[in-house]
């Protein structure tokens, strides 16, 4: 790391560099796919995703730097205002429907494509991928393990983390918490996201991804990853049954509008 280099801390597992207005890091055979990804979706005017400026001379990807807070743990309070649950509804919304024309016949991708390939999903949209400024969210990062999906795939993650479900959200908090429902929140998101889904099917997709994602950070951690990872996988494991028996009794819509 040269010495005008910045540390950055966030979501990603790779080492994230400032440098002036550029965020540098370590890229990978699916970067220019990403690349191309994200000019296609900001020229359809998302800019709330960095804007990709090819590679510096140690072939790592750089990226514009987005200003603002990425919250950490504890979370601060000001990240489950229920404008910010709406903002992220919308602005997901609007990234995958940018997406629905891009044509890259040739794009690799870090993650493999689900299906319904409905749009580019960005498969970790969650508040520690999130820039807000003033409390309120205005960027999304860390896009390198976007690939094709369905829509609820990601909606059914960010609700996960900021509706929330996670064990984890409320760590070393002082704030009262308890005026929170996550079942209410969750059909704000929804809502926000224009979409019909029940809670039922959000949830289970939400139990579906959770359990993949505890069998993805087990190798990891079986290939010489951080050892914390078995117990993130062990919170997914315990989250994921929890939203199963919520799916289970859960009946009445979430949202009303049919996409």
């Amino acid at each position: 790391m040269s010495a005008n280099e910045e540390p950055l801390t966030g979501g990603n597992m790779s080492e994230v560099v400032r440098t002036g207005d550029t965020v540098r890091r370590s890229a990978g055979p699916w970067t220019p796919t990403v690349h191309a990804y994200l000019r296609h979706v900001r020229a359809r005017g998302v800019t709330e995703v960095p804007e990709p400026f090819g590679f510096d001379e140690r072939q790592r990807e750089i990226l514009s730097f987005l200003p603002g807070d990425v919250p950490g743990w504890p979370a601060p309070e000001w990240l489950w205002s229920e404008e910010n649950l709406r903002d992220a509804g919308r602005l997901l919304r609007r990234l995958h429907d940018a997406s629905l024309d891009l044509d890259l016949p040739d794009a690799v991708w870090q993650l493999p494509a689900r299906e319904p390939a409905e749009v580019i999903c960005h498969n970790d949209a969650a508040p520690y991928n999130m820039v807000f400024r003033a409390g309120r969210l205005v960027g999304l990062i860390d896009v390198d393990t976007a690939a094709p999906g369905p829509r609820l795939w990601d909606v059914a993650y960010t609700a996960y983390r900021l509706a929330p479900f996670a064990q984890d959200a409320f760590a070393g908090v002082s704030y009262d918490v308890g005026h929170l429902d996550p079942l209410a929140r969750l059909d704000a998101l929804v809502d926000a996201y224009g979409a019909a889904w029940s809670r039922a099917d959000v949830l289970g997709t939400m139990a579906e991804r959770l359990t993949e994602l505890a069998a993805f950070s087990e190798a990891r951690a079986d290939a010489g990853g951080p050892a914390e990872l078995r117990e993130h996988a062990a919170m997914y494991r315990s989250d994921a049954a929890r939203v199963v028996v919520l799916g289970g009794r859960a009946a009445r819509p979430a949202g009303g509008t049919s996409i």
